[in-house]
């Protein structure tokens, strides 16, 4: 006969953890939209809390706590997951934010991850450029040839989910246990989503600097160069250098080849390699922990007061 004090206990056992579970942000993840323009963006007017981060999103799906201010200088912040900050950084920690707060103008944030410059001038070619007064690129490297794929990723990877779990044990279970260990019996269970791939292979990568390669860089630097030369507002590159070339002390073949297209096209780009970019600003091979946010915001601001 089963126990009821065993059984009881298990209960609640099994409801303080999803307790806990929700205070640290289960079934409260950030969602995200399939786009047939620039293939997923996070869905719009959004407030989360996850993992001790406050993550928000405006109604243009711009990671952005405000609307769009007409009445205040508005900068069109545009990247990746760099610039996006993920779901580890709080609102309040981004570069986009920091950067409005000290400055007075509005950065808009219009960003995710593993987005390439295309991604970005899909984005503003569908939505517009809110009146902006200047546009800066937050890029690294791999951005060269890193094209838009339109590869299904909403909904098929655990950091692109379009719906909430409903039971905060599952989450747990499904998306961060079960993978991990599914890898070890089935590889094919184990894949990466296009940020952690990025991620991955930059962490793993051995910087061998080369020759630019021969091929075209991404289209989306002409194009978004093309957007602000109509608007007649400047357009503007950070190249944020990763961990492997700040440790090599040289950026590396792609990183020379979006330098390259930056100077043949009169387009000002600022070196992260140069501008005081340490490895303790890092969280991985790429992404920026919060130290490095706050460098990222004055870099912008020294970039855009010139």
């Amino acid at each position: 006969m089963v126990n009821c004090r065993n059984v009881l206990a298990v209960l609640v056992l099994l409801l303080c953890i999803e307790l806990i579970l929700r205070c640290f942000g289960f079934c409260d993840a950030l969602l995200y939209r399939e786009s047939p323009s620039y293939e997923y963006i996070a869905l719009p007017d959004q407030d989360r809390y996850r993992f001790g981060a406050h993550i928000k999103t405006n109604s243009f799906s711009q990671r952005n706590s405000e609307e769009p201010d007409t009445s205040r200088q508005i900068i069109l912040g545009l990247g990746d997951s760099v610039l996006f900050g993920g779901t580890m950084t709080d609102q309040d920690d981004l570069a986009s934010t920091l950067f409005s707060l000290e400055t007075g103008m509005q950065m808009l944030n219009i960003s995710a991850g593993s987005w390439g410059p295309d991604n970005c001038a899909a984005y503003l070619k569908e939505k517009g450029t809110f009146g902006a007064k200047a546009m800066v690129l937050v890029c690294s490297s791999h951005d060269a040839y890193d094209r838009m794929s339109h590869v299904p990723v909403v909904g098929k990877f655990p950091n692109y989910p379009d719906r909430q779990y409903k039971v905060a044990i599952w989450e747990l279970l499904d998306r961060y246990i079960i993978p991990k260990l599914a890898k070890y019996w089935d590889r094919t269970m184990h894949r990466l989503d296009p940020d952690e791939t990025v991620a991955n292979h930059v962490e793993n990568a051995v910087v061998q600097p080369k020759s630019p390669m021969e091929y075209p860089i991404n289209d989306g630097f002409g194009e978004l160069k093309a957007i602000a030369d109509s608007m007649e507002i400047p357009f503007l590159i950070y190249l944020h250098a990763e961990k492997g070339e700040l440790e090599a002390g040289e950026y590396n073949d792609m990183g020379k080849a979006i330098l390259q297209w930056a100077e043949e096209n009169n387009v000002r780009c600022v070196k992260g390699l140069e501008d005081g970019e340490t490895p303790a600003m890092y969280r991985d091979g790429i992404h920026l922990n919060e130290d490095g946010q706050k460098h990222l915001a004055k870099c912008l601001e020294i970039l855009l007061a010139d």
